[in-house]
């Protein structure tokens, strides 16, 4: 089944929540100029009263991988989201190489790079990584000062093409402007590994709409069973 991550927790309640209908993964946006920012320890919070089975992931944009570690660490996030897009870190593959040694720390974390697909050659920027270290891409429609959390889709069928490039180095995950109602047509398209959503199940920045995460999900599973 197609995994699922409910991104731009706030508080417990979303998150078991989401977590009752069937999330597979919840996401803290550790990126301070976020409407949905939350810090490490009121994530902690949260976590410690999540089932082991869900994915817990710290996202990041415009941090260091001393920043991105220290935070993990003390939050308890089982993965990262980072972006290499966001400002002057862009196509740097050491900066790549620096996340990547955190997959083998102690406990090891589960690595998810950020992409842009409003640049051009949008593959580019996945092939400066490891693709041993990486456990999915993550394909979004932010980019520069806004990176991810824009609340729109990137062209879907335009990229159909450079989304199998992607996906032949790792799982892919779509985020960017999906809903309960255009999910379907996402998966259709692009055929991922997982989906990522944030502002389409809210009720306001931070706040998660309940029946709309759970029209998410479920209209996610349809799709599983006709795709």
């Amino acid at each position: 089944m197609t995994w699922v991550k409910i991104c731009g927790i706030t508080n417990l309640e979303d998150a078991l929540t989401a977590v009752e209908v069937g999330a597979d993964a919840l996401g803290f946006v550790f990126h301070e100029e976020s409407s949905r920012y939350v810090t490490p320890e009121a994530a902690r919070e949260i976590i410690k009263h999540l089932p082991e089975r869900v994915e817990k992931v710290g996202v990041f944009a415009k941090a260091s991988a001393e920043q991105v570690s220290a935070a993990a660490t003390h939050s308890g996030t089982t993965a990262i989201q980072v972006s290499v897009d966001a400002g002057p870190l862009e196509g740097d593959r050491d900066c790549a190489y620096c996340f990547e040694q955190l997959v083998h720390g102690k406990p090891p974390i589960k690595l998810i790079p950020a992409l842009s697909m409003q640049r051009v050659r949008p593959e580019g920027p996945a092939m400066i990584w490891n693709a041993d270290a990486v456990y999915a891409f993550l394909l979004d429609s932010g980019w520069g000062v806004q990176p991810g959390g824009t609340g729109r889709q990137f062209d879907w069928a335009a990229n159909e093409a450079t989304t199998k490039v992607i996906k032949n180095l790792a799982n892919v995950i779509v985020a960017g402007g999906l809903t309960p109602t255009n999910v379907t047509e996402a998966m259709r398209i692009l055929k991922p590994w997982g989906v990522d959503v944030s502002s389409g199940v809210e009720a306001a920045p931070g706040r998660k709409n309940p029946e709309k995460v759970r029209a998410f999900i479920a209209a996610v599973r349809e799709a599983d069973k006709r795709i």
